[in-house]
């Protein structure tokens, strides 16, 4: 950077002879000083880069500071899931709770149920509501609606309180709320098997969609309705060769009324943990399969990341398959600004797919069109183990967080057993920023929103110590703030 170097001499002449000169030199050179500061400068020089101001309202700058790590919940295990920043400024952190204390004010059954809290942009509680019945309920995704109310979307084995139908042990179970948190419609769907739920969005037409996955073997090949003239009754021939998962996406109107549901697989175990929305208006799901037939054409071996494209009507346009020969799981995804889209979760492999292994799993990134190609894949991670489970754009790149337990390769550090670990990356998948957050025991980060200034993570944690100060007993939830 250049430097402004005035001679003393020529200050004291001027300010003898031509003081008015003097207030104008002064006024230049603290301008000049005002914009030194800035780093904003003259181009002239070619060996000075010239940085333009940064928008107010992102942090450009790839550091992350810790504003408050804040923990929620009462004596018994609590946990959040999924977290968005709310369009009044504040935050909106879902999870399930068995506590009947502590923050949670409502609940009388030492159950998990469906647990919302609504914060002001300081992690103040402003309301927390519990839902659910006298069994078990774990809410997974949270959306804010077009109304400026709530989705909630999880599965149920309850049948009473505030769930009205439960066809037989887990239900996928969503919950529309207004803005304050009261319920204004629930629905259930599943069969008689463990049928769970994961992900939900708002359609460009006001409805829903939502994904997770179905116990087919229980429901003897029911789940396919609605699409294509095909009804409940209609029996998949796949059925008797069928294992415990299917990929089941729900399309729902405004009111959660079913328009369509269908499933996808193979006679293995395959799961959907986040579904989203096509440019061109149809749906993507994304999990993981473990199978090797039926809709599955190109198993790279055991759990491989599985991508499953659909139009508005359930019909399928193309399905893929990334990984290698050991565990791979997709547990997030994000659309991205070329139409196509960001996989993320974990991989143990060290094959195929998978070209830069780096320790006992890594957080693994494929990046891929809408056609289902793969334009890039990225490892990310230490010695020892990493995982990303949610994922956001974020400036210009990407912010995931997930779980890590080591202090070397990407990692510079790890307080304790797990920490919760928080990445900034670029849209190459190049990591920017980096911090492992955590006390002396398990932490791991299970959701992610990008605000105004910053990123907001929940999760939860059995630290007292470190980046977590407070402990409420068992399983403590927590949000975390970065800017």
């Amino acid at each position: 950077m250049k430097k402004i170097v005035w001679n003393m001499k020529f200050f004291s002449l001027l300010s003898r002879k031509h003081p008015i000169l003097l207030v104008l030199f002064a006024l230049i050179l603290l301008i000049s000083c005002g914009d030194d500061e800035q780093n904003i400068i003259t181009d002239d020089d070619p060996d000075v880069v010239v940085t333009p101001p940064e928008d107010p309202g992102q942090n450009t700058n790839g550091d992350l500071t810790l504003e408050f790590a804040q923990v929620y919940g009462g004596s018994q295990d609590d946990t959040f899931h999924s977290v968005i920043a709310t369009t009044d400024g504040g935050f909106a952190a879902l999870g399930y709770s068995q506590s009947v204390d502590g923050d949670i004010t409502d609940n009388s059954e030492q159950v998990n149920m469906y647990w919302l809290i609504k914060t002001d942009s300081d992690g103040n509680i402003q309301w927390s509501r519990t839902y659910g019945g006298s069994d078990d309920d774990r809410a997974e995704h949270i959306i804010q609606t077009n109304d400026g109310g709530y989705a909630l979307a999880g599965y149920t084995t309850s049948t009473d309180g505030d769930i009205t139908q439960n066809a037989g042990f887990y239900d996928h179970w969503i919950v529309k709320l207004d803005a304050i948190g009261d319920i204004q419609w629930e629905r259930s769907y599943g069969f008689t098997g463990s049928d769970q739920l994961f992900s939900i969005i708002q359609t460009s037409d006001g409805g829903y969609f939502t994904g997770g996955f179905l116990d087919v073997s229980a429901s003897q090949g029911d789940g396919n309705n609605g699409f294509n003239g095909s009804n409940d009754n209609d029996s998949d021939t796949r059925t008797v060769q069928h294992g415990v998962g299917e990929f089941w996406g729900h399309k729902l109107d405004t009111n959660g009324n079913l328009e369509w549901r269908r499933y996808f697989g193979g006679t293995n175990n395959d799961r959907v943990y986040q579904v989203l929305e096509a440019q061109d208006g149809g749906l993507l799901l994304v999990g993981a399969s473990e199978s090797n037939d039926f809709d599955v054409t190109d198993s790279r071996g055991s759990y491989d990341f599985w991508a499953v494209r659909i139009d508005l009507q359930g019909n399928l346009l193309w399905e893929q398959s990334y990984g290698g020969s050991e565990i791979d799981i997709a547990y997030a995804a994000t659309a991205t600004s070329d139409g196509g889209y960001l996989l993320a979760g974990d991989t143990r492999s060290n094959d195929l797919d998978i070209t830069d292994f780096i320790g006992s799993a890594d957080v693994w990134l494929v990046k891929i069109d809408d056609q289902g190609n793969m334009q890039w894949q990225k490892t990310l991670g230490g010695s020892n183990f990493e995982s990303a489970r949610a994922i956001v754009p974020y400036n210009q790149g990407y912010a995931i967080t997930g779980g890590s337990r080591s202090a070397d390769g990407d990692l510079t550090s790890n307080a304790g057993q797990n920490d919760i670990w928080v990445a900034t990356i670029d849209s190459n998948g190049n990591i920017l920023a980096q911090q492992s957050l955590g006390g002396n025991n398990q932490d791991f980060g299970y959701g992610i929103a990008a605000y105004q200034n910053g990123l907001i993570i929940t999760g939860d944690t059995q630290s007292t110590n470190g980046d977590i100060t407070a402990s409420r007993g068992g399983l403590d939830a927590v949000l975390i703030k970065l800017q």
